[in-house]
């Protein structure tokens, strides 16, 4: 598990867990070392002078205060390492996770992330924290109590050592039984959460059609599936701990009877025997602790094994020579794209000119919104090129390439702050002249002339206190601001009322001006204006050309304007 620890923090953090799996084993083994001096004190106490124990005892006295200072060094740095490998974990797992594809991010894996990013992240970090100091104590002590045992007297020794092997095999045969019951039991666990989750989200829809019981069933069934896997775990973990009990008896037992055996014999003296017993006493209450540590190391593992497949997800590949456009027109040759077995695009060529406007149009599942991501290259196509300025995105450098974007989609997503600190993000070091600028040419400043809070107004996770409108012209102050030389829009307009709607199209209309500009149109009367149109049917390129060109062909363009725009 170490290994699987190291490999996934990271080498800059090797050092520390090192340093801090060396103190405590060495505080370990002192404490071990440390009982050997009841020895020569009991023989003292039993002899003749009484007062030879008070060198033994200060030595027994020194070895404690030894062992203390190590035990507080080893747990301090396993609390400091492990705040410091959590902040550490955080952040390399959120670098890592901006620069994979976001066709990764499936729905699934976005819950499986949520949880590991909160619960799993944690789990696993604790192990520096607050599992390898027991664990560490509950292996390395017995081991060293069993050293000394031999040192004092090798038959009880050799009883001693009877215990390893047993304790090692009723742990191994523990571990392998809980494994599946625990790995399914974190899954139900999982599963539970999202279908809890599910039903409040779906509240407003169920009272909205008086259904709230609807959906209390499958809930249920979650909850009754993770109390079946929990009760399934506890059964599994029953045997091993009373085996483990009974193992620690059995040989406490055996020790207590060989003892007094060979003391009565006279070939164990008393000092002897009962320093054997109060270690023999020693090693059972950490040896029945490895049960409880069993389980939750195996927790931490299971979430470090997950922490690992994801760090190991390979990223999109960057280029090691980044080339800059020298302009910023935009083309697609003979682009083919696939999602799983299915061929998303196929074969797909068309460019605009720097400085223009593409539209694209279709119908639903034609490819339109896939044709925006692969220009930020949210993915890497399976054929042809996407180019930028004549080069292609996969020769320029990530950072490059996204700051020559503004983005704008339908479903605008605001981060649980301020209005203003959501405007800030396409432009974090503008000045507050710049930020109210884009504010009025979004029309937001009307928005906030009419919050009590005004720029100061929390938006709430997603921007759950604004409505749809007033988040998209956040969206598009906030692309603004940015002020990037090329625009991509997701039909921005859709979904909004007819205020809102005359709003936001003035902020588009001033975030394209002077700007490449590829927007996909779900409202047709968005597209007169562009300078060239694509319609896309099937993942391919079906007609192209300007709006009066396509009206003349009386196609695919031509039906679906006379479908859409009925009165002209």
């Amino acid at each position: 598990m170490i290994r699987t620890l190291l490999r996934v923090l990271g080498a800059e953090h090797t050092a520390p867990v090192r340093r801090t799996l060396t103190l405590m084993v060495l505080a370990a083994v002192v404490e071990g070392l440390s009982y050997a001096l009841l020895v020569p004190v009991l023989r003292a106490l039993f002899g003749e002078r009484p007062e030879e124990a008070v060198p033994w005892l200060t030595g027994f006295a020194a070895a404690v205060a030894l062992y203390a200072v190590l035990r507080y060094l080893g747990d301090l740095s396993g609390f400091r390492g492990g705040i410091s490998l959590l902040r550490g974990m955080y952040h390399r797992l959120g670098g890592h996770l901006v620069r994979l594809p976001l066709g990764w991010y499936t729905s699934g894996r976005v819950g499986e992330v949520t949880a590991l990013a909160s619960q799993g992240v944690m789990q696993a970090m604790s192990v520096i924290a607050h599992l390898l100091a027991p664990f560490v104590y509950a292996a390395v002590t017995p081991l060293t109590i069993v050293a000394v045992v031999f040192a004092l007297d090798w038959r009880m020794g050799a009883a001693a050592l009877l215990a390893v092997p047993l304790v090692a095999a009723v742990r191994f045969w523990t571990g392998r039984a809980m494994a599946a019951d625990d790995a399914e039991r974190s899954d139900r666990d999982r599963e539970a959460t999202d279908r809890v989750v599910e039903y409040l989200q779906a509240q407003p829809v169920l009272r909205a059609g008086g259904r709230v019981d609807h959906g209390l069933r499958t809930v249920d069934e979650s909850l009754s599936a993770l109390q079946r896997a929990s009760r399934r775990t506890l059964l599994s973990a029953l045997p091993g701990a009373l085996g483990l009990a009974l193992t620690v008896q059995t040989v406490f037992t055996v020790l207590l009877a060989l003892g007094a055996y060979l003391a009565l014999g006279g070939t164990l003296g008393v000092p002897e025997m009962l320093t054997v017993l109060v270690l023999a006493a020693r090693c059972a209450d950490p040896l029945l602790s490895l049960t409880d540590i069993g389980s939750q190391v195996r927790a931490a593992r299971t979430e470090l094994d997950r922490l690992d497949t994801v760090l190991h997800t390979e990223p999109l590949p960057e280029a090691p020579d980044p080339v800059r456009p020298p302009h910023h027109g935009l083309e697609f040759d003979s682009v083919t794209f696939r999602h799983g077995d299915r061929t998303v695009l196929d074969d797909m060529t068309w460019s605009v000119p720097d400085g223009q406007r593409l539209a694209v149009v279709g119908p639903s599942g034609a490819g339109k919104t896939t044709l925006l991501l692969l220009l930020a290259r949210f993915h890497d196509v399976a054929a042809g090129a996407v180019r930028v300025g004549g080069v292609d995105v996969r020769d320029m450098d990530a950072e490059d390439l996204m700051a020559r974007f503004a983005i704008v989609f339908q479903d605008v997503y605001l981060f649980d702050d301020t209005i203003e600190a959501n405007v800030r993000l396409g432009r974090p070091d503008a000045d507050p002249g710049q930020v109210r600028a884009a504010a009025t040419a979004a029309g937001l400043d009307e928005v906030i002339e009419r919050l009590p809070e005004g720029w100061a107004t929390g938006v709430g996770e997603g921007g759950a206190r604004l409505s749809g409108g007033e988040r998209q012209r956040v969206s598009i102050a906030r692309a603004l601001l940015k002020d990037a030389p090329v625009v991509l829009l997701d039909e921005v307009t859709s979904a909004l009322d007819p205020a809102n709607e005359a709003a936001v199209h003035a902020g588009v209309e001033r975030l394209m001006a002077d700007r490449t500009v590829v927007v996909v149109a779900h409202r047709m009367r968005t597209v007169q204006d562009a300078d060239h149109i694509v319609f896309l049917d099937g993942g391919r390129v079906a007609e192209s050309g300007t709006h009066e060109e396509l009206l003349r062909w009386n196609g695919h363009y031509a039906r679906f304007w006379a479908v859409s725009e009925p009165t002209g």
